[in-house]
């Protein structure tokens, strides 16, 4: 206790140096907890979104249905089994048929992918009752981007072309009977829904479907012959993987930070222990070993991370909170990456990132400021007292 408040002392006897010190490494402690936290924000809006919209509770895939492979779709339809029907009928699965197709907004083609769905699912939080729309004309929704990209607005008429199971070209007109706002670009991002029936009439694939989305409270354990179940670690693994991925490239910026602020903090570990060579002797020739000594060097340093950490609340829990409250807006453009970005992502912090950070901070400290104290061990108590460093 007594070389703590000894550290403490010389650290406020320091002055202007000891604060410049706690000040860079409060800094970065608040911006690398902000940081990651914004990251694990998004990745849990991310996932929660593409579940809700997008993949329910898992997702069970024709056997040839590739998602990245666009020539998969004219062999991605199986006859729905009869026990996906009866799930269907109970409302725990949601059948979708993809096939490719083409439109022309303003005299131009534009090619997307042409999506029936039961408009009677509940699985999913795409608007499909807007699909039940009476009339001849064929319902159609779309997303947010699709719309800004085709011009396409509610009301509006277009033209579209498909290939039916056989091979042969057909077209139609779509009414676009609603424009839903989704941050997951799978379900917006050159498609159009319509319902499944109409779809499977158009391209001739009567009870057919590619994929079917299961709801979030069921689990399906059946098996059938050409079908895959598709769990969420798998649906989500390419998310995770580019979370990850900003995780580590975020890190090198916050390395580099770090690494100046322990350079500034070494630094100043040799100045002091070249300046106060008079001290050191003095300590020795009262009792203090050597191993003491170099032990009041090393906490002097590892103070400034436990100095930074206490001052550092003082701005960083107010920043911190408001941040949790407004959130971090995304700037124009965030859309049309092909990611699940919430045009505001809500930091989410944890105990264990807190934790995690505040003690990398202080440990890396107490390294640093242990590799220049070991010079300590091979003075000489006389010749320091002179100011003499051997």
């Amino acid at each position: 206790m007594s070389a703590i408040k000894l550290a403490l002392r010389n650290l406020i006897g320091a002055g202007l140096r000891t604060w410049l010190s706690v000040l860079v490494l409060a800094i970065i402690l608040i911006l690398v907890i902000w940081q990651y936290a914004i990251i694990d924000g998004w990745d849990r809006m991310a996932i929660r979104d593409m579940i809700a919209w997008e993949i329910g509770g898992g997702q069970i895939w024709t056997a040839d249905y590739d998602p990245f492979d666009p020539f998969t779709l004219e062999d991605s339809h199986r006859v729905i089994p009869q026990s996906f029907n009866d799930e269907i009928e109970k409302g725990n699965m949601a059948p979708i048929l993809i096939t490719q197709a083409s439109i022309y907004p303003g005299g131009r083609i534009m090619s997307i992918l042409l999506k029936g769905i039961d408009p009677h699912q509940q699985v999913s939080e795409l608007p499909t009752d807007k699909l039940l729309e009476e009339g001849e004309d064929i319902p159609a929704i779309i997303g947010t981007g699709m719309a800004r990209d085709s011009k396409l607005n509610i009301g509006d008429y277009i033209t579209v072309r498909w290939r039916d199971v056989d091979g042969t070209f057909d077209a139609t007109e779509l009414l676009i009977a609603d424009v839903f706002r989704s941050n997951v670009p799978a379900v917006d991002n050159g498609q159009i829904w319509i319902p499944l029936e109409n779809l499977q009439e158009m391209t001739q694939m009567p009870g057919e479907a590619t994929l079917l989305v299961m709801d979030q409270d069921y689990a399906w354990e059946g098996e059938e012959d050409g079908w895959i179940l598709r769990d969420h670690d798998y649906l989500l693994q390419d998310m995770r993987d580019m979370i990850k991925m900003k995780k580590v490239g975020g890190s090198v910026f916050y390395i580099i930070l770090m690494l100046l602020a322990m350079l500034a903090i070494f630094d100043t570990q040799v100045l002091s222990i070249f300046r106060r060579q008079k001290e050191i002797g003095t300590y020795m020739a009262m009792g203090m070993t050597r191993g003491q000594v170099v032990r009041l060097f090393t906490v002097e340093g590892a103070m400034h991370a436990l100095l930074a950490v206490t001052l550092g609340a003082i701005p960083g829990i107010p920043f911190l909170y408001w941040m949790a409250k407004v959130g971090y807006s995304m700037p124009a453009g965030s859309d049309t990456m092909g990611l699940p970005i919430a045009e505001t992502i809500y930091p989410a912090y944890s105990l264990g990132l807190i934790l995690s950070v505040m003690l990398l901070v202080i440990i890396t400290t107490t390294i640093v400021s242990y590799l220049p104290s070991r010079k300590i061990s091979k003075m000489n108590p006389t010749e320091a007292i002179k100011g003499k460093l051997q």
